[in-house]
């Protein structure tokens, strides 16, 4: 194979690949996939949190940085 032929085919592949591609893209835009499609949060109240969740949540949290804290003075 020459390197007349071998770039010939090369362009081929180039060609193939973007026509499936755009063939791809098509399909996200149709399904919503990757577009920034956001729902409503209408009808549905706010999420609320037990005050027993948050103490939770929090000291989680603390504990994360106490940790990040210990490995940094080391």
């Amino acid at each position: 194979m020459n390197l007349s032929e071998l770039i010939t085919s090369i362009d081929g592949e180039i060609d193939l690949l973007k026509q499936v591609r755009r063939l791809l893209d098509g399909i996200e835009s149709r399904n919503g996939v990757g577009t920034a499609t956001r729902r409503s949060r209408r009808g549905r109240g706010r999420r609320k949190l037990s005050a027993e969740a948050r103490a939770r949540i929090s000291a989680a949290q603390k504990k994360r940085w106490a940790q990040q804290k210990r490995a940094v003075k080391r």
